[in-house]
C-alpha cells in the first residue's frame, strides 16, 4: 500500500500494530490514556557521568529505535532528545506478564524504563530494567534502519520522521536555535530592545518584493503579509526607542530555490545616531560573536570553501567591484543611453525602464556577485535601487548603503536611513511610477510613515539579516529547506 507521500506499507504490518493496540486496550493497558512520565534522567547525562550513576536507579523515557535478543533476554536502544542508551531486560527481573508486553513492543514505540545503570562486558553503558511502561504506540513503521529516510521530498514533508531518523538534522536545528539566541544575547548586551511589529499590513514596504494579499472580512479590506520589518521599526526610532530589533517571519510571493522560500526569518535592527559605517562594524562584530559562541571558531568551512570571520571584512564599492570583475568603469558612463549600450555589448539583459543605476546593479549581479566569497561589504549603491536610503553628500546619484556578502550570497542589507520626509516622498513617487510601468516589486507611498518622518527621525543606521542563510553557512547546509523545519511544499493534491 502506497500513500500520497510515496511511502509503501504492507497492510499486514499496519494491521499487526493496530491489533497490538487493541490487545493493550482490552487488557486495560491503553498507552494513550497515560498523561505523564516519571522520567528523571536524560540519556546524555548518564553517558557522560557514568561513575556518578553506576548502580544508581534511574527512570528514562524515549523512542525505541532497535530491538534484539531472544528468549528470556532482550536488548533495546532507547533514544531521547539528548542521545541514546541501551536497555537490558530479562524475563526473571520483569516477570512473565511485563516481559511479555515488552517483547511485543515495536520499533518507534515510546516507552519508559526504570532500572539501574551498569556497563556490559563490551563496555557499553546500559540500564538494567526493573520496570517498563509503554507510553505511546507507533501505528506506522519508521523507515528501514540501514537505509534511513533519504527521499529529500519526503524528508521535508515529514520533518518529524526526518528528525527521528537523521541525527545530523536535529543537530542543524539545535544550532539554528543557538544562533538566534546568540544574536539576541549580543544585541541585548549592546542596549538594543527586542520588539514586535505587525505581520498584516495595509502597505507592504521596505523591500523590493511582491507581497501576498489577503482579505480581512471584519473590516472588508484587503491586507498584505509583510515583506520587511523596516517601516514599523523606523517609526519606533521616531518614537525615541533609539535601538530596536525584531526577529520574525516575512513573506514574499516569489519563487522557491536553494536560497529562497516564500516565508523566511529576517532580523532587522535600527540604531539612532549612527550610519552605515556603524552598521558595518556591528555586522562584523555580530558575525564573529555568533560563530565563536555557537561553533567555537571564527573559521567557517562551507562546501569545501573556508571563510575566515576573524579577519577584517573587505570593503569595496559597487562601482569598483563591477570594474574589477567586468572591466567596465561606470564612473565613465554619463547617461542611461551609454549604460544600455554597454549592457548590450556585454550581453546583460535589461528593461527599457532601467536607468544607469539599475544597469550597474545588473552588472554587479552578472559579473561580481559570485566572487564575493570571503566576508565583504559592497558599498554605495545607485539611488535607483535604494528608495529608503540617504544620498551620498558628494554624489547624490549614489546612496550610503551596503550589502554584506559571503560565499557569493547576499547575507545582509544596510543603510544610512533616509530621514528627510521631502526626499522620501519624492522617492515614493518614483516607486509609484515604476509600479505603473509594471514593476510588481516597487514600493507604494506610505503616508503614515511619511507622517512619522515629518515628526522627525534622528540620523539612523539600519540593517536586515537573513537568519536562514546565516544558519546555512554556519551549519554547512546545502539548501534553505535544510534549515527550515517546515519549508513550503507544493500540495500533494495538485
Amino acid at each position: 500500500m502506497e500513500n500520497k507521500l510515496g511511502q509503501t506499507y504492507t497492510g499486514d504490518v499496519i494491521k499487526v500494530r493496530h491489533d497490538k493496540l487493541d490487545a493493550l486496550k482490552e487488557a486495560g493497558r491503553d498507552p494513550f490514556v497515560i498523561t505523564t512520565s516519571a522520567r528523571d534522567t536524560l540519556t546524555e547525562t548518564i553517558q557522560q557521568n557514568f561513575e556518578e550513576y553506576e548502580n544508581k536507579t534511574v527512570c528514562v523515557a524515549g523512542r525505541i529505535m532497535s530491538k534484539r535478543g531472544k528468549g528470556k533476554v532482550s536488548f533495546l536502544d532507547l533514544h531521547d532528545k539528548t542521545g541514546k542508551i541501551q536497555i537490558f531486560a530479562k524475563f526473571d527481573d520483569l516477570g512473565e506478564e511485563e516481559y511479555g508486553y515488552l517483547k511485543k513492543w515495536d520499533i518507534g514505540d515510546i516507552a519508559e524504563v526504570t532500572g539501574f545503570v551498569f556497563k556490559t562486558k563490551m563496555g557499553e553503558v546500559s540500564i538494567h530494567a526493573t520496570a517498563v511502561r509503554l507510553l505511546s504506540k507507533s501505528l506506522k513503521p519508521l523507515p528501514e534502519k540501514y537505509h534511513g529516510l533519504t527521499n529529500t521530498d519526503l524528508r521535508y514533508r515529514q520533518r518529524y520522521v526526518d528528525l527521528i531518523m537523521n541525527p545530523e538534522v536535529k543537530d542543524t536545528f539545535v544550532k539554528r536555535s543557538q544562533i538566534i539566541s546568540s544574536i539576541r544575547r549580543y544585541l541585548d548586551a549592546q542596549g538594543f530592545m527586542e520588539v514586535e511589529t505587525p505581520m498584516l499590513v495595509a502597505n507592504a514596504g521596505g523591500a523590493a518584493a511582491r507581497p501576498f494579499v489577503t482579505h480581512f472580512n471584519a473590516l472588508d479590506e484587503d491586507l498584505k503579509l509583510r515583506i520587511s520589518l523596516e517601516l514599523y521599526l523606523k517609526r519606533l526610532i521616531v518614537g525615541g526607542l533609539e535601538r530596536v530589533y525584531e526577529i520574525g517571519r516575512v513573506f514574499r510571493n516569489e519563487g522557491v530555490d536553494t536560497r529562497h522560500n516564500p516565508e523566511f526569518t529576517l532580523m532587522e535592527l535600527y540604531q539612532a545616531y549612527t550610519d552605515y559605517h556603524g552598521m558595518m562594524d556591528l555586522t562584523e562584530n555580530l558575525y564573529r560573536h555568533v560563530a565563536q559562541e555557537v561553533l567555537g571558531t571564527t573559521v567557517i568551512n562551507y562546501n569545501g570553501i573556508e571563510m575566515d570571520l576573524g579577519k577584517p571584512f573587505e570593503r569595496i564599492t559597487m562601482i569598483d567591484a563591477v570594474k574589477k570583475y567586468s572591466g567596465v568603469d561606470f564612473n565613465e558612463i554619463n547617461s542611461d543611453e551609454e549604460a544600455k549600450a554597454v549592457a548590450k555589448e556585454h550581453h546583460v539583459e535589461f528593461e527599457d525602464r532601467h536607468k544607469k543605476g539599475d544597469i550597474l546593479s545588473l552588472f554587479f549581479e552578472e559579473f561580481a556577485e559570485e566572487h564575493m566569497i570571503q566576508p565583504t561589504f559592497v558599498m554605495d549603491h545607485p539611488i535607483e535601487i535604494s528608495p529608503l536610503t540617504k544620498k551620498k553628500p558628494e554624489d547624490p546619484n549614489y546612496v550610503e548603503r551596503f550589502e554584506f556578502f559571503m560565499n557569493g550570497w547576499e547575507m545582509a542589507n544596510a543603510y544610512s536611513e533616509l530621514n528627510d520626509p521631502i526626499d522620501q516622498r519624492e522617492r515614493f513617487k518614483a516607486q509609484e511610477a515604476l509600479l505603473a510601468q509594471g514593476d510588481e516589486e516597487a514600493n507604494t507611498t506610505d503616508e503614515d510613515f511619511l507622517n512619522a518622518l515629518e515628526i522627525g527621525m534622528p540620523p539612523t543606521g539600519g540593517i536586515g539579516f537573513g537568519i536562514d542563510r546565516m544558519t546555512m553557512l554556519l551549519t554547512n547546509s546545502a539548501a534553505i529547506r535544510d534549515v527550515l523545519l517546515f519549508p513550503t511544499m507544493k500540495s500533494l493534491d495538485k
